[in-house]
Protein backbone atom coordinates (compact mmCIF):
# COMPACT_ATOMS: atom_id res chain seq x y z
CA UNK A 1 0.00 0.00 0.00
CA UNK A 2 1.90 3.26 -1.45
CA UNK A 3 1.61 5.93 1.29
CA UNK A 4 1.14 9.57 0.11
CA UNK A 5 3.36 12.18 1.27
CA UNK A 6 2.63 16.05 2.00
CA UNK A 7 4.93 18.53 0.12
CA UNK A 8 5.03 20.18 3.65
CA UNK A 9 6.76 17.48 5.92
CA UNK A 10 5.72 17.79 9.88
CA UNK A 11 8.06 16.29 12.14
CA UNK A 12 4.96 13.87 13.71
CA UNK A 13 4.82 12.35 9.74
CA UNK A 14 7.03 9.31 10.53
CA UNK A 15 4.53 8.47 13.33
CA UNK A 16 1.81 8.85 11.04
CA UNK A 17 3.02 5.00 9.81
CA UNK A 18 1.26 2.59 12.10
CA UNK A 19 4.78 0.03 12.00
CA UNK A 20 6.56 3.18 13.47
CA UNK A 21 4.41 3.74 16.39
CA UNK A 22 5.69 0.44 17.52
CA UNK A 23 8.99 0.29 16.38
CA UNK A 24 10.27 3.52 17.80
CA UNK A 25 8.61 2.24 21.60
CA UNK A 26 10.45 -1.11 20.97
CA UNK A 27 13.95 -0.24 19.79
CA UNK A 28 13.80 2.89 22.72
CA UNK A 29 13.35 -0.13 25.55
CA UNK A 30 15.91 -2.28 24.11
CA UNK A 31 18.49 0.66 23.84
CA UNK A 32 17.38 0.89 27.28
CA UNK A 33 18.44 -2.25 27.94
CA UNK A 34 21.56 -2.72 26.82
CA UNK A 35 22.79 0.67 28.16
CA UNK A 36 21.46 -0.23 31.70
CA UNK A 37 23.33 -3.85 31.38
CA UNK A 38 26.61 -2.35 29.76
CA UNK A 39 26.54 0.05 32.81
CA UNK A 40 25.96 -2.26 35.66
CA UNK A 41 28.36 -4.95 34.71
CA UNK A 42 31.12 -2.28 33.77
CA UNK A 43 30.92 -1.07 37.07
CA UNK A 44 30.77 -4.63 38.80
CA UNK A 45 34.07 -5.96 36.78
CA UNK A 46 35.81 -2.72 37.62
CA UNK A 47 34.96 -2.69 41.02
CA UNK A 48 35.38 -6.09 41.68
CA UNK A 49 38.92 -6.25 39.86
CA UNK A 50 40.29 -2.95 40.00
CA UNK A 51 41.58 -3.02 36.14
CA UNK A 52 41.44 -0.96 33.25
CA UNK A 53 42.06 -3.99 31.31
CA UNK A 54 39.80 -5.97 32.62
CA UNK A 55 36.80 -3.17 32.13
CA UNK A 56 38.11 -2.59 28.47
CA UNK A 57 38.11 -6.34 27.71
CA UNK A 58 34.19 -6.41 28.91
CA UNK A 59 33.77 -3.22 26.50
CA UNK A 60 35.49 -5.20 23.43
CA UNK A 61 32.96 -8.38 24.37
CA UNK A 62 29.81 -6.43 23.88
CA UNK A 63 31.28 -5.86 20.15
CA UNK A 64 32.38 -8.81 19.34
CA UNK A 65 29.02 -9.37 17.44
CA UNK A 66 29.66 -7.43 15.07
CA UNK A 67 31.91 -9.87 13.10
CA UNK A 68 28.40 -11.49 12.63
CA UNK A 69 26.05 -8.60 11.84
CA UNK A 70 26.92 -8.88 7.91
CA UNK A 71 24.95 -12.86 8.46
CA UNK A 72 22.38 -10.89 10.33
CA UNK A 73 22.01 -8.54 7.65
CA UNK A 74 21.52 -11.22 4.93
CA UNK A 75 19.15 -13.44 6.94
CA UNK A 76 17.04 -9.89 6.80
CA UNK A 77 17.56 -9.42 3.42
CA UNK A 78 16.55 -13.29 2.84
CA UNK A 79 13.71 -13.81 5.94
CA UNK A 80 12.77 -10.19 6.86
CA UNK A 81 13.70 -7.84 9.50
CA UNK A 82 11.31 -7.97 12.29
CA UNK A 83 11.60 -11.86 12.46
CA UNK A 84 15.27 -11.75 13.06
CA UNK A 85 14.55 -8.79 15.28
CA UNK A 86 12.02 -10.83 17.56
CA UNK A 87 14.87 -13.39 17.69
CA UNK A 88 17.80 -11.12 18.95
CA UNK A 89 15.75 -9.18 21.74
CA UNK A 90 14.46 -12.57 22.93
CA UNK A 91 17.86 -14.31 23.04
CA UNK A 92 19.27 -10.72 25.48
CA UNK A 93 16.21 -11.30 27.47
CA UNK A 94 16.87 -14.99 28.20
CA UNK A 95 20.45 -14.02 28.74
CA UNK A 96 19.58 -11.40 30.98
CA UNK A 97 17.31 -13.52 33.00
CA UNK A 98 20.33 -15.87 33.25
CA UNK A 99 22.82 -13.14 34.99
CA UNK A 100 19.66 -12.25 37.97
CA UNK A 101 19.33 -16.02 38.42
CA UNK A 102 23.31 -16.76 38.98
CA UNK A 103 22.81 -13.68 41.06
CA UNK A 104 20.26 -14.88 43.46
CA UNK A 105 21.13 -18.28 43.31
CA UNK A 106 24.97 -16.94 44.75
CA UNK A 107 26.55 -18.61 41.82
CA UNK A 108 27.61 -15.09 39.84
CA UNK A 109 31.27 -14.72 39.53
CA UNK A 110 33.38 -12.56 37.27
CA UNK A 111 33.90 -15.81 34.59
CA UNK A 112 30.46 -16.07 34.05
CA UNK A 113 29.92 -12.64 33.46
CA UNK A 114 32.23 -12.71 30.97
CA UNK A 115 30.91 -15.97 29.41
CA UNK A 116 27.63 -14.27 29.28
CA UNK A 117 28.84 -10.84 28.11
CA UNK A 118 30.83 -12.81 25.08
CA UNK A 119 27.33 -14.87 23.79
CA UNK A 120 24.91 -11.46 24.42
CA UNK A 121 27.88 -9.62 22.49
CA UNK A 122 27.53 -12.10 19.51
CA UNK A 123 23.65 -11.19 18.78
CA UNK A 124 23.54 -7.54 20.19
CA UNK A 125 25.23 -5.61 17.73
CA UNK A 126 23.05 -7.02 15.08
CA UNK A 127 20.45 -5.20 16.71
CA UNK A 128 21.02 -2.00 15.21
CA UNK A 129 21.28 -3.76 11.68
CA UNK A 130 17.53 -4.85 11.42
CA UNK A 131 16.45 -1.19 12.94
CA UNK A 132 18.17 0.61 10.71
CA UNK A 133 17.00 -1.85 7.22
CA UNK A 134 13.32 -1.73 8.91
CA UNK A 135 13.13 1.73 8.77
CA UNK A 136 14.34 2.18 5.48
CA UNK A 137 11.93 -0.81 4.05
CA UNK A 138 9.19 0.52 5.54
CA UNK A 139 9.39 4.25 5.67
CA UNK A 140 9.13 6.41 3.10
CA UNK A 141 12.50 8.03 1.36
CA UNK A 142 10.92 11.43 2.04
CA UNK A 143 10.98 10.73 5.70
CA UNK A 144 14.01 8.93 5.90
CA UNK A 145 15.66 12.07 8.09
CA UNK A 146 13.15 12.52 10.38
CA UNK A 147 12.52 8.49 11.11
CA UNK A 148 16.35 7.88 11.69
CA UNK A 149 16.21 10.80 13.71
CA UNK A 150 13.80 9.66 16.06
CA UNK A 151 15.49 6.16 15.65
CA UNK A 152 18.80 7.81 17.24
CA UNK A 153 16.77 9.92 19.90
CA UNK A 154 15.90 6.33 21.09
CA UNK A 155 19.63 4.80 21.70
CA UNK A 156 20.89 8.25 22.83
CA UNK A 157 17.64 9.05 25.04
CA UNK A 158 18.80 5.05 26.47
CA UNK A 159 21.82 6.24 27.97
CA UNK A 160 20.45 8.96 30.05
CA UNK A 161 17.70 6.39 31.45
CA UNK A 162 20.11 3.63 31.51
CA UNK A 163 22.87 5.70 33.26
CA UNK A 164 20.89 7.25 35.55
CA UNK A 165 18.76 4.37 36.48
CA UNK A 166 20.98 1.48 36.01
CA UNK A 167 23.64 3.43 38.09
CA UNK A 168 20.72 4.23 40.77
CA UNK A 169 19.35 0.64 41.20
CA UNK A 170 22.82 -0.70 41.26
CA UNK A 171 23.74 1.30 44.12
CA UNK A 172 20.14 0.84 46.06
CA UNK A 173 19.31 -2.87 45.34
CA UNK A 174 22.43 -4.52 44.12
CA UNK A 175 22.95 -6.40 40.94
CA UNK A 176 20.22 -8.88 41.14
CA UNK A 177 17.16 -6.81 41.77
CA UNK A 178 19.15 -4.28 39.07
CA UNK A 179 18.76 -6.74 36.70
CA UNK A 180 15.20 -7.90 37.30
CA UNK A 181 14.19 -4.21 36.01
CA UNK A 182 16.60 -5.07 32.82
CA UNK A 183 14.44 -8.39 32.51
CA UNK A 184 11.27 -6.15 32.19
CA UNK A 185 12.65 -3.50 30.00
CA UNK A 186 13.73 -6.27 27.84
CA UNK A 187 10.02 -8.05 28.12
CA UNK A 188 8.59 -4.80 27.32
CA UNK A 189 10.77 -4.23 24.09
CA UNK A 190 10.21 -7.91 22.84
CA UNK A 191 6.34 -7.36 22.89
CA UNK A 192 6.25 -4.26 20.69
CA UNK A 193 8.65 -5.39 18.38
CA UNK A 194 5.70 -8.18 17.69
CA UNK A 195 3.32 -5.23 16.38
CA UNK A 196 6.05 -3.45 13.57
CA UNK A 197 6.30 -3.96 10.05
CA UNK A 198 6.39 -7.17 8.21
CA UNK A 199 7.66 -5.12 5.13
CA UNK A 200 10.41 -7.72 3.16
CA UNK A 201 11.14 -6.36 -0.34
CA UNK A 202 12.09 -9.31 -1.25
CA UNK A 203 8.88 -11.21 -0.71
CA UNK A 204 7.09 -8.24 -1.92
CA UNK A 205 8.63 -7.82 -5.31
CA UNK A 206 8.40 -11.44 -6.02
CA UNK A 207 4.26 -10.73 -5.13
CA UNK A 208 4.51 -7.65 -7.55
CA UNK A 209 6.15 -10.39 -9.86
CA UNK A 210 3.47 -12.83 -9.89
CA UNK A 211 5.12 -14.40 -7.53
CA UNK A 212 8.13 -15.31 -9.79
CA UNK A 213 10.32 -15.36 -7.17
CA UNK A 214 14.22 -15.95 -7.92
CA UNK A 215 15.92 -19.34 -7.05
CA UNK A 216 17.37 -18.56 -3.00
CA UNK A 217 21.17 -18.06 -3.44
CA UNK A 218 23.91 -19.50 -0.47
CA UNK A 219 24.48 -16.98 2.27
CA UNK A 220 28.28 -16.77 0.81
CA UNK A 221 26.87 -16.27 -2.20
CA UNK A 222 24.32 -13.52 -0.56
CA UNK A 223 27.17 -12.37 1.40
CA UNK A 224 29.50 -11.64 -1.50
CA UNK A 225 26.59 -9.77 -3.57
CA UNK A 226 26.63 -7.10 -0.67
CA UNK A 227 30.62 -6.60 -0.53
CA UNK A 228 30.69 -5.92 -4.04
CA UNK A 229 28.10 -3.36 -4.02
CA UNK A 230 29.74 -1.46 -1.23
CA UNK A 231 33.07 -1.69 -3.09
CA UNK A 232 31.70 -0.72 -6.44
CA UNK A 233 29.32 2.39 -4.57
CA UNK A 234 31.85 5.08 -3.91
CA UNK A 235 29.14 6.32 -1.34
CA UNK A 236 28.82 3.59 0.32
CA UNK A 237 32.06 2.79 0.61
CA UNK A 238 33.13 6.34 1.91
CA UNK A 239 30.62 6.20 4.96
CA UNK A 240 31.68 2.57 5.65
CA UNK A 241 35.35 3.99 6.16
CA UNK A 242 34.18 6.76 8.24
CA UNK A 243 32.11 4.46 10.25
CA UNK A 244 34.94 2.28 11.37
CA UNK A 245 37.23 5.10 11.63
CA UNK A 246 34.75 6.87 14.11
CA UNK A 247 34.25 3.19 16.45
CA UNK A 248 37.98 2.87 16.98
CA UNK A 249 39.24 6.48 17.98
CA UNK A 250 36.18 8.58 19.07
CA UNK A 251 33.19 6.23 20.76
CA UNK A 252 35.77 4.23 22.64
CA UNK A 253 36.12 7.35 25.05
CA UNK A 254 32.61 8.05 25.68
CA UNK A 255 30.83 3.80 25.13
CA UNK A 256 33.95 1.79 27.15
CA UNK A 257 36.47 4.18 29.37
CA UNK A 258 34.18 6.44 31.18
CA UNK A 259 33.70 3.75 34.26
CA UNK A 260 37.90 4.94 34.08
CA UNK A 261 37.61 8.54 33.38
CA UNK A 262 34.81 8.92 35.99
CA UNK A 263 36.75 6.75 38.73
CA UNK A 264 40.03 7.74 37.99
CA UNK A 265 40.27 11.21 36.25
CA UNK A 266 37.44 12.65 38.17
CA UNK A 267 37.19 11.20 41.49
CA UNK A 268 33.29 9.76 41.18
CA UNK A 269 31.02 7.21 42.14
CA UNK A 270 29.35 4.83 39.89
CA UNK A 271 26.37 7.71 40.25
CA UNK A 272 28.72 10.48 38.97
CA UNK A 273 29.26 7.93 36.13
CA UNK A 274 25.52 7.93 35.38
CA UNK A 275 25.31 11.97 35.75
CA UNK A 276 28.30 11.99 32.87
CA UNK A 277 26.89 9.36 30.78
CA UNK A 278 23.47 11.17 30.73
CA UNK A 279 25.06 14.39 30.25
CA UNK A 280 26.38 12.97 27.06
CA UNK A 281 22.89 11.27 26.43
CA UNK A 282 21.43 14.74 26.56
CA UNK A 283 23.39 16.41 24.18
CA UNK A 284 23.24 13.53 21.72
CA UNK A 285 19.27 13.80 21.71
CA UNK A 286 19.57 17.38 21.28
CA UNK A 287 21.64 16.56 18.16
CA UNK A 288 19.02 14.12 17.28
CA UNK A 289 16.45 16.32 17.45
CA UNK A 290 17.40 19.30 15.64
CA UNK A 291 18.06 16.71 12.49
CA UNK A 292 14.12 15.77 13.35
CA UNK A 293 13.16 19.12 12.70
CA UNK A 294 16.06 19.78 9.50
CA UNK A 295 13.10 20.34 6.33
CA UNK A 296 15.60 18.48 3.96
CA UNK A 297 17.90 16.01 3.90
CA UNK A 298 19.49 16.79 0.99
CA UNK A 299 23.15 17.83 2.64
CA UNK A 300 23.27 14.71 5.25
CA UNK A 301 26.67 13.26 3.94
CA UNK A 302 27.97 16.85 4.40
CA UNK A 303 26.80 17.29 7.92
CA UNK A 304 28.34 13.92 8.55
CA UNK A 305 31.88 15.22 7.54
CA UNK A 306 31.56 18.41 9.54
CA UNK A 307 30.19 16.97 12.70
CA UNK A 308 32.93 14.30 12.71
CA UNK A 309 35.69 16.30 12.83
CA UNK A 310 33.93 18.81 15.38
CA UNK A 311 33.31 15.49 17.15
CA UNK A 312 36.91 14.83 18.04
CA UNK A 313 37.69 18.89 18.67
CA UNK A 314 35.05 18.59 21.41
CA UNK A 315 37.15 15.84 22.95
CA UNK A 316 40.47 17.60 22.71
CA UNK A 317 38.73 19.93 24.97
CA UNK A 318 37.67 17.05 27.27
CA UNK A 319 40.59 15.39 27.48
CA UNK A 320 41.83 18.29 29.65
CA UNK A 321 38.74 18.51 31.91
CA UNK A 322 39.69 17.70 35.66
CA UNK A 323 36.32 18.95 37.68
CA UNK A 324 33.15 17.22 37.21
CA UNK A 325 30.88 20.52 36.77
CA UNK A 326 33.11 20.94 32.97
CA UNK A 327 33.10 17.23 32.39
CA UNK A 328 29.02 17.44 32.48
CA UNK A 329 29.38 20.74 29.96
CA UNK A 330 31.78 19.22 27.82
CA UNK A 331 30.14 16.10 27.55
CA UNK A 332 26.94 17.51 26.72
CA UNK A 333 28.22 19.13 23.09
CA UNK A 334 30.36 16.25 22.60
CA UNK A 335 27.03 14.44 22.87
CA UNK A 336 25.75 16.69 20.49
CA UNK A 337 28.26 16.59 17.76
CA UNK A 338 28.36 12.37 17.89
CA UNK A 339 24.58 12.78 17.60
CA UNK A 340 24.89 15.26 14.42
CA UNK A 341 27.57 12.96 12.83
CA UNK A 342 26.02 9.46 13.36
CA UNK A 343 22.94 10.11 12.45
CA UNK A 344 23.66 11.69 9.18
CA UNK A 345 25.88 9.10 8.50
CA UNK A 346 22.90 6.81 8.67
CA UNK A 347 20.29 8.76 6.29
CA UNK A 348 23.26 9.24 3.54
CA UNK A 349 23.69 5.59 3.89
CA UNK A 350 19.91 4.89 3.59
CA UNK A 351 19.59 7.28 0.73
CA UNK A 352 22.50 5.51 -0.99
CA UNK A 353 22.11 1.81 -0.67
CA UNK A 354 19.17 0.25 -3.04
CA UNK A 355 16.81 -1.35 -1.00
CA UNK A 356 17.49 -5.22 -2.23
CA UNK A 357 21.32 -5.28 -0.44
CA UNK A 358 19.63 -2.64 2.27
CA UNK A 359 20.29 -5.62 4.84
CA UNK A 360 23.63 -6.81 4.19
CA UNK A 361 25.26 -3.23 3.83
CA UNK A 362 23.66 -2.57 6.98
CA UNK A 363 24.99 -5.45 7.96
CA UNK A 364 28.58 -4.56 6.92
CA UNK A 365 28.07 -1.03 8.27
CA UNK A 366 27.58 -2.40 11.66
CA UNK A 367 30.47 -4.75 11.12
CA UNK A 368 32.15 -1.42 11.29
CA UNK A 369 31.66 -1.39 14.64
CA UNK A 370 34.51 -3.87 16.03
CA UNK A 371 36.46 -0.80 15.78
CA UNK A 372 35.61 0.06 19.08
CA UNK A 373 36.83 -3.56 20.91
CA UNK A 374 40.06 -3.03 18.57
CA UNK A 375 39.64 0.98 19.77
CA UNK A 376 39.19 -0.13 23.83
CA UNK A 377 42.12 -3.02 24.11
CA UNK A 378 44.27 -0.60 22.27
CA UNK A 379 43.14 2.65 24.73
CA UNK A 380 43.80 0.03 27.79
CA UNK A 381 47.83 -0.52 26.91
CA UNK A 382 47.82 2.97 25.82
CA UNK A 383 46.67 4.43 28.86
CA UNK A 384 49.16 1.91 31.51
CA UNK A 385 52.41 2.86 29.54
CA UNK A 386 51.75 6.03 28.22
CA UNK A 387 48.67 7.92 30.36
CA UNK A 388 45.37 9.09 29.67
CA UNK A 389 46.47 12.68 27.76
CA UNK A 390 48.52 11.11 25.38
CA UNK A 391 46.15 8.48 24.77
CA UNK A 392 43.29 10.84 24.32
CA UNK A 393 45.92 12.95 22.21
CA UNK A 394 46.84 9.90 19.54
CA UNK A 395 43.42 9.05 18.85
CA UNK A 396 42.12 12.41 17.86
CA UNK A 397 44.75 13.24 16.30
CA UNK A 398 44.67 9.93 14.23
CA UNK A 399 40.80 10.22 13.84
CA UNK A 400 41.01 14.10 12.68
CA UNK A 401 43.57 13.50 10.00
CA UNK A 402 41.63 10.73 8.77
CA UNK A 403 38.88 12.06 8.34
CA UNK A 404 40.02 14.94 6.47
CA UNK A 405 41.65 12.47 4.18
CA UNK A 406 38.43 10.21 3.36
CA UNK A 407 36.74 13.46 2.85
CA UNK A 408 39.41 14.16 -0.01
CA UNK A 409 39.01 11.26 -1.58
CA UNK A 410 35.58 11.01 -2.20
CA UNK A 411 34.87 14.57 -1.68
CA UNK A 412 33.17 14.43 -5.23
CA UNK A 413 30.69 11.70 -3.33
CA UNK A 414 30.25 12.99 -0.22
CA UNK A 415 30.66 16.50 -0.52
CA UNK A 416 28.87 17.04 -3.99
CA UNK A 417 26.13 14.63 -4.23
Amino acid sequence: MKIAILSNLKLAEAFSIRSFRFQWPADLLASWGYEMEALILGWYIFTTTDSVLMLTAFGALRFLGSLLSPWFGVAGDRWGSRKMMCIIRFSVLLLASCIAIFEFSDLLSIYLVFGLATMSGLIQPSDIVLRNSLIGDSIPKELFMKATSFSRISQDSARIFGALVGAGLFSWLGLGLAYIFVVIVYTGSLLFTLGVSRAHPRADKAVDNNNQITPERGLFSELKDGLLYIWNSPGVLAIICLAFLANLTAFPITHGLMPFIAKDILSLDENGLGQLLAAFSFGAVSGALVLAATPSQKYSSRLMLINLVMWYLILAVFSFVTIKLDALVVLFFVGVAHSLAMTSMSVALLAFTNEMVRGRVMGVRVLAIYGVPLGLLASGFLIEYFGYNIFMSIYIIIGIALTIIIGIKWRREIWYS
